[in-house]
């Protein structure tokens, strides 16, 4: 069961790490103060939501279901095994965020600043949009894997950047979906690749990443 969808997190947002990941984070961005305060350095931390691209590792899961996206409509794949469907990100474009870290630098005096989108969409909003970009209904192909829900799962995630848009001047250029087409397109290329190496008999059409 759900609670009530948190607010959107900004700079002041306490922090509360739900994985080991956070918590290395956490410590990095209070490392980062330390060192401004203490010799005065610039240095800057972004708080960034999730930001994805073509690029992103595979075991993530916006990358996961690209993957098996491009795989499962050229014929290697049938299955794509997943958790918790209605887990709610702030998903943005890499590139985007990049200039958002570079415009950072930029400034006269060294801040944190949170970058995100501002919209929230679930993973079922993801399989929806992917699956749909290569006329596949994700119903036909995902299966529900108790062993992907995360002991400690964040629900909704959602950020609030308006110091970084007021005072940098940033926003994201690429929407969500765009952003999922785009990652689908490089992996239906990618599954292509491979299917050239299964039919040549160098990979196992079973074999999945």
């Amino acid at each position: 069961m759900f609670g009530s969808t948190p607010p959107p997190q900004s700079e002041t947002t306490p922090f509360h790490p739900r994985s080991p990941y956070a918590a290395s984070k956490c410590a990095a961005h209070w490392y980062t103060v330390n060192y401004r305060e203490a010799y005065g350095l610039f240095a800057c931390n972004g708080i960034l939501f999730n930001h994805e691209s073509p690029r992103r590792g595979e075991n993530f899961v916006t990358r996961k279901i690209t993957r098996a996206v491009g795989r499962i409509k050229i014929g290697l794949q049938s299955k794509l095994f997943l958790g918790n469907l209605q887990a709610s990100r702030d998903w943005g474009f890499a590139g985007d965020y990049v200039e958002a870290m570079w415009m950072m630098l930029q400034q006269e005096k060294p801040d944190d600043y949170v970058v995100a989108t501002e919209e929230s969409h679930t993973v079922e909003e993801f399989l929806e949009v992917a699956f749909g970009n290569v006329g596949l209904n994700w119903k036909d192909h995902v299966v529900i894997d108790k062993r992907y829900f995360r002991p400690a799962e964040v629900d909704n995630l959602k950020g609030d950047s308006s110091k970084a848009r007021k005072v940098l001047g940033w926003k994201p250029k690429v929407g969500f979906e765009n952003l999922v087409k785009m990652m689908v397109d490089e992996d239906i290329e990618l599954a292509k690749r491979e299917k050239v190496l299964v039919d040549a008999g160098y990979m196992d059409a079973q074999q999945q990443p």
